[in-house]
């Protein structure tokens, strides 16, 4: 059950994140696509499935964005009434400044009885207007449901630059955060020297540290390419020129994201952090949904055996 294997702050877990349809689509194409992303991800015996909240983020980047925002089907109500036949649990991002006290609450308290995940997404920008902090959602959260397991967002490259993202993470934690996703990651440095500080902090102070699972998302183009960096995906400038100038950029990019998670997993392992995995694709091109899906199958692969081999040390 991925609520044991959390709190246990198991290493390992694997989940597959997506995007719901767009808002403009029928009910109709709506439950086609859904068929077929259950059917994609049947049996790849996943943890969970993340399902995002997306924001516009007009106001986080004055360069254009490379797809237009389309407003998407809420997660809540893809999960519900369109993806009930997948049998895994469901993880449900939430921008949570788009909600009143009331309204957050009504979300929090609904289905109490049953097992609920979510991760809790802030501001895109101190400019952004908010309805409710973070804070308020953890606290709001902790009170009135206790059989709801949130986490929170990392991103690793803007260690670089602060410095501080471990100290975000553990006031998360102190709050009540059980677990992190981070976001897409192409550049190890920037990851293990963030892994680095939280663990040197967390072992200084007394702290469990959560599990946190790296964030992978195969690129297929030079458009996946551009949405990517606008995303705030922090991507090497040799490696985007390898990319870039790749015979088959899909196949590159696929083998880098394995090796890093590889080598992210393995110092995880060496410093006893429980480090898991999320896949997911940024384009709605089938070439490079189903490069994800074999990504994840590659991630299991490796999973099982590094995890195989250290149990029998």
């Amino acid at each position: 059950m991925l609520r044991d294997k959390l709190l246990a702050k198991k290493p390992g877990i694997i989940s597959y994140g997506m995007t719901p349809p767009k808002a403009t689509n029928t009910t109709e194409k709506i439950a086609e696509i859904a068929q077929k992303q259950c059917e994609r991800l049947r049996d790849l015996e996943l943890d969970a499935l993340i399902l995002y909240d997306v924001q516009e983020e007009a106001d986080r980047i004055e360069q254009e964005r490379p797809f237009p925002y389309l407003q998407t089907v809420s997660p809540d109500t893809y999960s519900k009434q369109y993806l009930s036949g997948l049998d895994v649990p469901k993880i449900i991002y939430k921008c949570v400044g788009n909600y009143s006290e009331a309204e957050f609450t009504d979300w929090a308290t609904s289905d109490a009885d049953q097992d609920k995940y979510s991760v809790f997404v802030g501001s895109s920008s101190n400019r952004q207007h908010v309805h409710l902090g973070l804070k308020d959602a953890y606290q709001l959260s902790k009170q009135h449901n206790r059989n709801l397991t949130f986490g929170g967002v990392i991103i690793p490259e803007r260690h670089m630059t602060k410095q501080d993202e471990h100290l975000r993470v553990v006031s998360k934690m102190k709050n009540g955060c059980d677990f992190f996703v981070t976001q897409a990651i192409y550049n190890v440095e920037a990851s293990k020297n963030f892994l680095s500080d939280y663990y040197y902090y967390c072992n200084e102070n007394g702290i469990d540290m959560v599990p946190i699972l790296f964030n992978l998302a195969p690129c297929g183009s030079t458009k996946t390419l551009e949405f990517m960096k606008w995303l705030g995906i922090s991507i090497p400038k040799w490696l985007e020129n390898d990319l870039k100038y790749s015979s088959d950029v899909l196949d590159q990019s696929i083998r880098h994201c394995q090796k890093i998670f590889e080598e992210i997993f393995e110092y995880g392992l060496e410093k006893g952090i429980p480090i898991g995995c999320s896949i997911e694709s940024v384009s709605t091109r089938k070439v490079e949904i189903d490069a994800s899906v074999q990504l994840v199958k590659n991630i299991k692969s490796v999973l099982n055996k590094k995890l195989n081999h250290t149990a029998v040390k």
